[in-house]
């Protein structure tokens, strides 16, 4: 019988194993492990710092094994916290690695921010996915906001709206990944 799993890249925000961010992208690991396979990018705090003549030349080998990653996944999902009304910086770092490639380039993401507020890396995120080519589904991306009080202590999600919320996003982003769109969501 054939794997019909879709292979994701899940990437946290969050360099802190215990975060929220981290506890979403185990959790929906998780539960939705009869339909995604999901690696869980370890190494965000492992890239060094963004040098714009490397992205192209004598690119460190942590950089292309995370292109590789994005590049063999059928989608990835981010889920991040919001630090100052921003990405965090990591984050922003992973993903500005990746500029000068087509790696993200009608990629099927799915954006979850969790975080106390988190409006601005949620319209950060969106805006920088989709500047740089990806498809984000709008149905595939979710706020949470206040997210510590949705997420009990062992990782679990407690709040039965954001499990409901969860759910979908997953499902509009594994219709994303089926419907393989050829067209960038800037283009659209």
């Amino acid at each position: 019988m054939p794997n019909n799993k879709k292979r994701i890249l899940a990437i946290s925000g969050s360099t802190n194993l215990e975060s929220s961010s981290t506890s979403l992208l185990k959790y929906i690991a998780k539960t939705f492990k009869d339909q995604l396979e999901v690696e869980i990018f370890d190494g965000i705090d492992k890239l060094p710092h963004f040098n714009p003549i490397q992205s192209q030349v004598n690119t460190p080998q942590e950089v292309l094994a995370f292109r590789e990653k994005i590049d063999l996944a059928d989608g990835v999902i981010f889920c991040t916290p919001e630090y100052v009304f921003s990405l965090p910086g990591s984050l922003k770092n992973a993903i500005e690695w990746n500029v000068s490639t087509t790696v993200f380039s009608n990629k099927p993401v799915a954006i979850i921010v969790a975080a106390a507020s988190g409006e601005k890396a949620f319209e950060s995120l969106k805006l920088i996915l989709t500047t740089i080519e990806a498809q984000v589904n709008e149905e595939a991306t979710l706020l949470i906001k206040g997210a510590k009080g949705k997420i009990g202590k062992s990782g679990e999600v407690i709040d039965q709206a954001t499990i409901e919320q969860i759910d979908d996003i997953i499902a509009a982003f594994c219709q994303c990944i089926e419907d393989k769109n050829p067209i960038p969501t800037k283009y659209q």
